[in-house]
């Protein structure tokens, strides 16, 4: 068994056989076919009711800020704001992308989710870029905060937010609308504890300035984790390599099946975060029957790395008469 290189021909698809049935997994979202895991009503139902929580006690901590004065409460209302839209945005992105495949989108609708994140990520970046301007303006103009009236609407704001942190952490992890949205409840979450410390340092020493530097801490890490939902979200839109994968390894399982004499021209991508696929070419031993050769290798994939639609092309002996095509193939091919 050999793991190809070299030059790229002519792509037959007349050799490309689905017989029914064979696919580990189907096109899209519908039709009795499934590209993964299916996007679930109940991870829908957990978005809906966080995000309804966390428009309600949002405009509660807009006004608790407004009163006390605290740039932190304001600024995690500004937050929670940005979460309640971004959240409806998910909730919005789990009901499109259950709507099944068509003519015009043969892998259905479940983009959504990647976009809904990519836009939820680069709102985060934004609100914590706005907040870390505007402690800078506090350093530069102190404000009187009001502890007690502060201390009193942030810690409703943390019990808010555990609840809606832990509603979504038990939902799918793998799926990278849900870690976004997950991710928009835990700023607000930070938020709520920097609330309260700087509520409590402020009763205690009255030192203002502690309000605006909790806030830009709180903001640094929300860049850091917003960083990480949009180029989570990047490298799904440019059907990159799925995260916890790696080309040559999958490249090697798959060539270690009994059958296989070489795979090249090797695709792995994810639809979603936990929708994977795979496409290459096989070349067989001599004697090797196609069918149960491409049954063992599907069922490998699955197995190793739940890659769950899997298109395999079966190349005959004299296909590569210019020599070893490349095991991943470059631009153009």
């Amino acid at each position: 068994m050999a793991i190809k290189g070299d030059a790229h021909p002519p792509h037959d698809h007349a050799r490309h056989d689905h017989p029914e049935g064979e696919h580990a997994s189907g096109h899209g979202g519908g039709d009795g076919h499934d590209h993964g895991v299916s996007v679930t009503e109940d991870s829908q139902r957990r978005v809906f009711w966080v995000m309804l929580f966390t428009g309600v006690y949002m405009v509660a901590q807009a006004t608790g800020g407004w009163l006390s004065g605290s740039l932190a409460l304001i600024a995690d209302a500004g937050h929670m704001l940005s979460d309640t839209v971004a959240l409806f945005l998910s909730w919005m992105a789990f009901r499109l992308s259950r709507r099944p495949s068509d003519e015009t989108r043969t892998f259905g609708y479940h983009r959504f989710q990647v976009l809904a994140a990519l836009a939820n990520g680069a709102t985060l970046f934004l609100i914590a870029i706005w907040v870390c301007y505007e402690a800078v303006q506090r350093f530069a103009e102190p404000v009187e905060v009001l502890g007690g009236p502060m201390l009193i609407v942030a810690f409703i704001g943390l019990l808010v937010n555990i609840g809606g942190f832990l509603v979504l952490r038990a939902g799918d992890s793998r799926n990278v609308n849900m870690r976004s949205a997950l991710l928009h409840v835990m700023g607000d979450l930070l938020g709520s504890v920097a609330a309260i410390s700087a509520a409590l340092i402020i009763l205690a020493t009255g030192w203002m300035p502690i309000d605006p530097i909790l806030s830009v801490f709180v903001s640094l890490l929300i860049l850091r984790s917003a960083w990480s939902i949009i180029a989570s979200a990047f490298n799904i839109l440019m059907e990159g390599v799925p995260e916890g994968l790696e080309g040559p390894v999958v490249a090697q399982e798959i060539d270690a099946v009994e059958g296989v004499a070489g795979v090249h021209h090797i695709h792995v991508w994810g639809l979603t975060g936990e929708r994977l696929m795979a496409s290459f070419h096989l070349e067989l031993e001599p004697g090797a029957r196609a069918a149960p050769v491409k049954a063992a290798v599907r069922a490998r994939l699955i197995e190793r790395f739940g890659i769950g639609h899997v298109t395999i092309e079966i190349d005959e002996p004299d296909d590569h008469p210019e020599g070893k095509p490349p095991l991943f193939v470059t631009a153009g091919h």
